[in-house]
């Protein structure tokens, strides 16, 4: 079995054949049990979580910690491995560091969502948050929309232009043609680019909406990523009623997503308004955006098909046979 750790992680992945990688394994029957969060305490502080997912090839299982309070202390609020299997016969493969592996396979999933949802011009994208995830999300945008100019909002302005000049000195930035380098700027104000923009990415830990639904333009795609609470959402209900919805996996979205659930408790959504998930639009099953003007959403929790789908492309990069 061999341990692949982060630095690996991240010098064998482009976004571009990791999309295409999570395409195909999306588009393949899988199993999917639901993930299971539980805290180790009472409150939000500390949580130990198990993601497990298996297809005809191989069999992953993620576990991951969350300590709220660990920052004060120095040390990193998650961490994360990744164990995956031969499914033929069992055989462990990889022990793979999950943390860095999760910030690659989660913007590359909602890249890959987008490329059904998003308006194929889409070339402005506002990115709210500035966490680790931020820059990962830029990059992946660019790997399936023609970026002409990102905006990044957060709370701090500080930790917004350190997440501009972590976009734009990366290597992923810098190995781009000069025709696909896109401007990156902070913005002070969602309401001010919100009529302007064709994608909205929201990665924050906001309780509250972060933009007025109602200002929201026809053709635009919204992504929420963030939130994984009952009581907290990133967009109004006004947005949700708007839009043409759609999640990474409807059994996770339906027990842990406010952004849908509040809507849902109003009375002002329900869960069969939920056009489909990201696996029946890559295999083709339901279609995605229906033309220039409807408003798309995806809704994602994380799924652990996207582990398995990116922990695939991780094994191919390193010439690890998943085949007997």
């Amino acid at each position: 079995m061999k341990v692949i750790e982060a630095q690996q992680v991240a010098q064998c992945l482009t976004m571009e054949s990791l999309i295409e990688t999570m395409r195909e394994m999306y588009s393949r029957p899988a199993t999917i049990p639901q993930r299971r969060v539980m805290p180790l305490e009472e409150g939000e502080y500390e949580a130990f979580a198990l993601l497990p997912a298996w297809n005809q090839e191989l069999i992953a299982v993620k576990a991951f910690t969350y300590f709220l309070h660990n920052p004060e202390q120095g040390k990193d609020t998650l961490a994360s491995k990744l164990l995956v299997f031969r499914r033929n016969d069992g055989e462990p493969l990889a022990l793979v560091d999950g943390k860095v592996l999760t910030f690659w396979r989660t913007a590359a999933a909602s890249a890959l969502a987008a490329d059904y949802l998003a308006r194929p011009d889409a070339d402005r994208l506002l990115i709210c948050g500035t966490g680790n995830l931020a820059p990962y999300f830029a990059w992946a945008y660019a790997a399936v929309r023609p970026l002409k100019q990102v905006y990044i909002w957060g709370r701090n302005s500080d930790n917004a232009e350190a997440t501009v000049d972590a976009i734009v000195s990366s290597s992923e930035y810098q190995s781009l043609p000069d025709e696909r380098r896109f401007r990156v700027s902070v913005v002070e104000n969602v309401d001010h680019v919100i009529k302007h923009v064709d994608i909205i990415s929201c990665i924050t830990a906001s309780a509250e909406p972060l933009f007025n639904g109602a200002d929201v333009q026809p053709g635009t795609h919204i992504d929420l990523v963030g939130n994984h609470d009952l009581d907290k959402r990133e967009c109004d209900s006004k947005a949700v009623q708007r839009a043409q919805v759609y999640v990474d996996s409807r059994i996770n979205v339906l027990a842990e997503a406010g952004d849908l659930l509040i809507p849902i408790q109003e009375g002002v959504f329900t869960s069969d308004d939920i056009k489909g998930e990201l696996p029946q639009l890559c295999a083709q099953q339901i279609s995605g955006r229906q033309n220039d003007e409807v408003i798309t959403l995806y809704k994602s929790v994380g799924s652990a098909l996207a582990d398995l789908a990116a922990v695939k492309a991780v094994l191919l990069e390193n010439g690890i046979d998943s085949h007997v």
